[in-house]
């Protein structure tokens, strides 16, 4: 069969795949973690995440400790040196990851399902999951690079306002520190405390195993059971504390030897499966979210020709993460922009959207949602947030519905309550106006 028509039918079969929310399988390995499966036979492949409640959330008076314990996981691990496994994963075509965040750690892996290429890649998945060496010639280096980059932090506006817009607005709450840690912290981080710190929460019952591809529930059981027999049991990561919102607006203006200013403004948002997320959602795509044709693109960019972007965003986490807005603007705009940002937000939670507006929004969530599940991949990362976050297991399946039933009242009552422009933490990072 031509090559062609082969790439049109398995994109065919792809296309109707995502047509309907998955189905998803849910259960626990013997020592406690948590699984979630998806079986996906259109194409040879399997997506597997491994994600535990060990972000940068967990740093503790550390900071960057999550980031960099994580970092070194490849880099030796069962004897064999980073070299070594990179080439394994590489000789069989399968691809590896790593990354860690705010609430979670990440490790993840791509691979045919063909014997010959899993078989080999999921053993060298497991050792650097479960038997990680922490090198310490890696463990230097890495430790260099953290630092390198947190100097070259001091030379950028956008990393220079987001430290500190995270830092004044959470406070003492862990989420105030950047992942990536400071100079101090990084420089006082040392071989034992990564070891402590993989010892206590890369443990099965802190961990969500989410397989997606073309095998069936037995042999997601085995490879879950595999992957989860080599880890400690352990216990899951303690509550954090519950985020305080500020109660007092703050502004913070740093000079910075730049022609344009970076603002970014804020407050503490929503959790993930907050009562009020999908009203949140849906209003601030019509606010900020949805590009050039919201409404805060419309007054800055279009009638004001202030800012080529502005933007504004949820980032739901565990707690309350940040509702955040942002733009750069010249130095001499930076005032008009800020006012013009927040009489917006302003006049949008006292008015509310339009119906015409609020259609065109639903029609563009619901529109392009099917494109957000349009592959294995797309699809485990979804799991992965299901599963960390404890959301139902309907949540792909009844999300188009709940977007639909957002009203207008509903985004007004829930911005009136959640969301004070009076109270926002907004940073300014530029030089001065000529």
């Amino acid at each position: 069969m031509d090559v062609r028509i082969i790439g049109i039918l398995l994109s065919l079969f792809a296309a109707v795949s995502v047509q309907a929310s998955p189905d998803i399988e849910y259960w626990h390995t013997d020592n406690g973690a948590r699984v979630y499966f998806v079986p996906a036979p259109e194409l040879a492949m399997v997506d597997i995440t491994v994600a535990f409640d060990a972000g940068a959330a967990r740093d503790g008076k550390q900071p960057g400790l999550a980031l960099l314990t994580n970092a070194m996981l490849n880099e030796g691990a069962g004897g064999l040196n980073t070299d070594q496994i990179a080439i394994s994963f590489e000789d069989v075509g399968a691809k590896f990851g790593n990354s860690s965040q705010r609430d979670m750690a990440i490790l993840s892996l791509r691979s045919l399902t063909d014997k010959a290429a899993f078989e080999p890649a999921l053993t060298m998945f497991t050792k650097v999951l479960t038997k990680p060496d922490f090198p310490s010639d890696s463990f230097q280096r890495i430790q260099k690079q953290m630092l390198i980059g947190l100097q070259a932090e001091k030379q950028s506006p956008r990393a220079i306002s987001s430290r500190s817009f995270y830092g004044n607005l959470y406070g003492s709450h862990p989420y105030a520190s950047m992942p990536a840690g400071d100079e101090q912290s990084v420089s006082d981080l040392t071989l034992a405390s990564l070891n402590d710190f993989y010892k206590q929460y890369y443990v099965a019952k802190n961990a969500v195993i989410v397989l997606v591809g073309a095998i069936d529930t037995a042999e997601a059981k085995r490879i879950a059971e595999q992957l989860s027999s080599g880890l400690s049991t352990g216990d899951s990561a303690k509550s954090l504390v519950e985020v305080v919102p500020v109660l007092q607006g703050k502004t913070i203006t740093i000079d910075h030897p730049s022609s344009q200013t970076h603002i970014v403004m804020g407050q503490a948002g929503i959790s993930r499966g907050d009562a009020d997320y999908f009203a949140l959602y849906v209003g601030n795509h019509i606010l900020g979210g949805s590009g050039l044709v919201s409404q805060l693109s419309n007054e800055i960019r279009e009638k004001r020709g202030l800012s080529y972007s502005v933007y504004s965003y949820f980032r739901p986490m565990r707690e309350l993460g940040p509702y955040q807005f942002g733009l750069q603007t010249r130095n001499d705009q930076a005032e008009e922009a800020l006012k013009v940002m927040k009489n917006t937000l302003m006049l949008f939670s006292k008015n509310g959207p339009t119906d015409a507006e609020l259609v065109a929004a639903k029609q563009n969530i619901t529109g392009g949602f099917a494109l957000r599940l349009d592959s294995n991949s797309k699809i485990a990362d979804y799991l992965a947030m299901i599963g960390f976050y404890s959301l139902p297991l309907d949540y792909l399946e009844t999300f188009k519905s709940k977007v639909n039933a957002v009203t207008v009242e509903q985004i007004k009552d829930a911005y009136s309550r959640r969301i004070h422009a009076d109270k926002m933490i907004t940073v300014l990072v530029g030089g001065k106006a000529e």
